[in-house]
């Protein structure tokens, strides 16, 4: 099981990107993976090939979107079962004494 965050920025199509992100996550939706959309990027958990097949889609379509794609991908690559994206956020919030 992996989380897998990543971001896809379009180059040379403006300042908004949020056209291209909506493409994305539509990607994401569909895969049925968890995930969670940020500000900065998306959250996905899966298996390595579930995940990356997401990723290269979204990739794939923003570059049918733009001449140019600059796609940034980080990888926590862990024994540990399903359910990490909310289990790491748990843990931090558990420790601050504000619970989820």
């Amino acid at each position: 099981m992996i989380v897998c965050e990543f971001s896809i920025v379009p180059l040379g199509v403006g300042e908004s990107v949020s056209e291209h992100v909506a493409a994305c996550l539509e990607i994401v939706r569909k895969s049925g993976l968890p995930h969670e959309l940020t500000a900065m990027g998306t959250l996905i958990e899966g298996d390595w090939d579930a995940v990356m097949e997401v990723v290269g889609a979204c990739h794939a379509a923003v570059r049918a979107r733009a001449t140019r794609v600059l796609t940034t991908v980080r990888i926590d690559d862990r024994e540990a079962p399903p359910g990490r994206l909310e289990a790491k956020l748990r843990s931090v919030e558990t420790k601050v004494r504000r619970p989820r």
